[in-house]
């Protein structure tokens, strides 16, 4: 975990990592990619981020993504969304509501997005503690993520439902932070096997 100036103003990472990955054919996180397997992407980034802990939440496949993530890091903390089969929403209360107390914020991280550029962690935070409610990345002129939730926007995060994650709330935000990306790592997930690259 990165040291700044967020290591004194209590950011949080969440990685979701509840999906059943039913287009890739199951098993999708713990799919081999690189020297690991994909969700290690995604803990990447999550422990350059500037943030005093990683919280992973998991849902199907819990135990073998759990296994992942401790195998990545033991500082890894695994949180399981019983209601993950309602959509991204459940796995992000679950997320925000296991979080310390104090935290004043969190970066929220897509298990299946194993490339985002590190370089602009530090960049999204810092447009939070500018006074931003949050922050994203943005590359071609398109939203990506990680995004950075400030703590204001925790009680509407508790009540999200369905699939949509917290898509709708910061399309509604008139002073969301846009930060644009070096690469299109904010945008590249992996849906089906014919994302991931040749062995």
């Amino acid at each position: 975990m990165a040291t700044g100036v967020w290591a004194t103003q209590a950011l949080e990472a969440v990685v979701l990592a509840a999906g059943s990955g039913a287009r890739f054919g199951g098993g999708k996180l713990t799919a081999a990619y690189g020297p690991g397997v994909l969700l290690d992407g995604a803990l990447a980034a999550a422990f350059a981020a500037p943030v005093r802990g990683v919280t992973v939440v998991t849902g199907a496949d819990a135990e073998r993504v759990a296994a992942a993530a401790r195998g990545f890091d033991p500082r890894t903390r695994i949180v399981h969304a019983a209601d993950h089969a309602e959509g991204m929403g459940a796995s992000l209360r679950a997320g925000i509501a296991s979080l310390p107390a104090d935290a004043q914020g969190a970066f929220v991280f897509l298990g299946d997005m194993p490339r985002v550029p590190h370089p602009v962690l530090g960049l999204l935070a810092d447009a939070v503690e500018a006074g931003a409610p949050a922050a994203a990345p943005t590359f071609g002129g398109r939203r990506g993520n990680p995004v950075v939730l400030g703590r204001a926007l925790f009680p509407q995060l508790l009540a999200l439902k369905g699939d949509a994650g917290a898509r709708e709330l910061l399309a509604e935000l008139s002073d969301l932070a846009l930060v644009p990306a070096p690469d299109d790592g904010v945008l590249f997930d992996v849906d089906v096997p014919g994302d991931l690259p040749p062995p």
